[in-house]
């Protein structure tokens, strides 16, 4: 297969799957720091859930996927990437509520470090891990911004993120397009909805909130998802977390330069970490990709 997307015309024309991956970073990490603005105003399952509702919306209309004659399997892997997408997003925000957002992306890459840990192939490989490892390390010597609470749901976060590299993955595999991604959106919009339309309704009524919610939406979910979902058909899970380390370095900007949220050194010196260990393991080609079954 990739001899002959290398052969084409196509093939060569065809936006590499790293710049698809760090376009997704940003955009949705400034999508995250708009959101964030309104927290004192909304809930943040209320900014999740119009986030997802707007995604969902685009993805259904653009894709109009195909449900007839779909497999057992098939469904059960949508299924399980729209839960792991609905509990991501929703504990992500619940943690940019309570920590800063560039301290709370480094956490969730615990997740994504697992399974860079699980895909190395070479002793030598885990200097990259350890070091990434160690930048998470350091955010416990400043305590005074962090909260349980923010903790936790950044840890949960990062598990449903694990989750959602694997599941993506396989979506791509089993469904044409954005299709398997359009399902699972509506998937998490529906998890998340009794808690939203039953405790927080009366938010959605201002129309301001539902126009900033939108724009989230595009930011953080349609664009970066979908261009995740084309660039693992071509990269592995592990590879793709090692480049999504880079998340807390582009929070920290996004949070800087929207929020105006600041970071003490210790601090950016952890972030450091993460980011040099994913340099470090992208441009030495550490984590490569498996092996044919």
């Amino acid at each position: 297969m990739a001899a002959s997307e290398s052969s084409s015309p196509s093939g060569r024309d065809r936006v590499s799957p790293v710049w698809l991956v760090l376009g997704g970073i940003l955009s949705v990490q400034f999508g995250a720091s708009i959101a964030k603005t309104l927290f004192d105003e909304v809930s943040p399952t209320t900014i999740v859930w119009l986030r997802l509702a707007t995604s969902t919306v685009v993805l259904l209309a653009i894709a109009r996927p195909r449900l007839r004659g779909r497999s057992r399997e098939d469904w059960l892997v949508v299924l399980g990437f729209g839960v792991c997408l609905g509990v991501m997003n929703w504990a992500i925000y619940q943690a940019f509520a309570r920590i800063p957002l560039g301290i709370a992306v480094t956490l969730e890459f615990v997740g994504p470090l697992t399974l860079a840990v699980l895909g190395s192939r070479r002793r030598r490989d885990l200097v990259w891990v350890v070091l990434a490892g160690l930048g998470v390390v350091l955010l416990g010597l400043q305590p005074g911004d962090l909260t349980w609470a923010g903790v936790g749901f950044s840890l949960l976060a990062g598990a449903m993120w694990a989750g959602y590299i694997l599941l993506s993955a396989r979506t791509g595999a089993r469904w044409q397009g954005v299709d398997g991604l359009a399902v699972a959106s509506l998937v998490a919009v529906l998890l998340l909805s009794p808690l939203t339309l039953g405790r927080y309704g009366e938010q959605l009524l201002d129309v301001r909130i539902l126009v900033v919610g939108a724009l989230v939406g595009l930011l953080s979910s349609v664009i970066p998802y979908s261009f995740e979902l084309v660039a693992l058909r071509s990269l592995s899970p592990a590879t793709f977390s090692i480049l999504m380390s880079l998340e807390p370095a582009a929070a920290a900007l996004a949070a800087l330069l929207v929020v105006g949220e600041l970071l003490g050194p210790v601090q950016l010196l952890a972030m450091a970490c993460v980011v040099a260990a994913s340099i470090g393991a992208t441009r030495s080609g550490t984590l490569r990709e498996p092996a044919p079954d």
